[in-house]
């Protein structure tokens, strides 16, 4: 008798055990009693009644992502394309999430490729390929808005491969060759251009720079010149200058020395000696220095005399 209640002791802690729940980190559990939605369990410890409630259904709040194959699409301008996406989206609300639509994911997809013909329907092919952000950009505000009774937020939308047709994706290779043949011409002859600019430059700068070295040779030597014939004219004055005070200064000594009349008759004979050596026919004498040559003449002739 003992065994009985032994046995209904453990049959409650493994019933107790397996209806304590731990849901982790980003992840939110749907509970239904009794068929009925009852609540949505956050992370966390929690405990289901036995038999009434049960885990409808576990939803992962991370940030998903879902890769479309290609679809067919056809542009305004009748060309048809094939066009693969990739949908970012992350669920927000996990009761709506669970009970609002029987399969999320391929809704989504049959909503992104029903909104990607719509817009590519209003474009050109050129608009198409040179638009992918602007597709993006409605394709996403679209799904978000059809999507958030699902307890769905789409973060994002890319288009992630645009195939033309065969020969129009030849006709484009071609075109985009021509254009960097195009591009590499253009940028070749400004390259000989810009480099037929700078040997001009160079060459109209060197002529500068000789003009102007010319140009300060000859300013230098101008000064040099000048500034020599500075230094003659001063040295030339100098010397007239030191001249003029050697004279002044003997004059100046003479005075001071009172000379003798027969000094100064003396001096006169000797500048009448140069002016007599001179170029002149005519030599006017001094009254005052005739007697002084009569003189002369006779200690000449008494000097002659005496020698015979």
């Amino acid at each position: 008798m003992w065994l009985i209640p032994v046995i209904i002791v453990i049959f409650a802690i493994v019933v107790v055990i397996l209806n304590i729940k731990v849901v982790p980190q980003s992840k939110a559990y749907v509970i239904e009693r009794l068929g009925a939605y009852l609540c949505t369990w956050d992370t966390g410890l929690h405990f289901l009644i036995p038999v009434l409630d049960k885990v409808s259904k576990q939803v992962s709040l991370k940030e998903q992502v879902a890769d479309f194959p290609p679809q067919p699409v056809i542009t305004k301008d009748n060309v048809t394309m094939q066009i693969d996406t990739v949908v970012f989206f992350q669920i927000t609300d996990p009761k709506l999430f669970a009970y609002g639509v029987e399969n999320p994911i391929a809704a989504i997809e049959n909503l992104t490729a029903t909104t990607l013909r719509n817009i590519i329907g209003d474009l050109e092919l050129d608009n198409t390929l040179t638009s992918r952000d602007t597709i993006n950009a409605k394709i996403r505000s679209i799904l978000d808005e059809a999507t958030d009774p699902w307890g769905i937020k789409i973060n994002r939308v890319e288009l992630k491969n645009i195939k033309p047709p065969a020969e129009i994706q030849d006709a484009m290779e071609k075109q985009m060759k021509a254009e960097r043949q195009r591009r590499e011409a253009i940028l070749r002859a400004e390259g000989e251009k810009s480099s037929n600019i700078l040997v001009a430059q160079g060459k109209k700068e060197s002529q500068i720079l000789t003009a102007e070295a010319e140009k300060q040779a000859a300013i230098l030597h101008a000064e040099a010149e000048k500034e020599a014939r500075i230094r003659r004219a001063e040295g030339e004055a100098e010397a007239i200058l030191k001249i003029n005070q050697a004279q002044a200064e003997s004059i100046r000594l003479i005075n001071e020395a009172a000379p003798s009349g027969e000094y100064l008759t003396l001096k006169k004979l000797e500048s009448f000696e140069k002016v007599a050596d001179g170029q002149a026919t005519k030599v006017i004498i001094p009254s005052d220095l005739q007697g002084v040559v009569g003189l002369v003449n006779t200690l000449a002739e008494s000097t002659k005399t005496d020698n015979k």
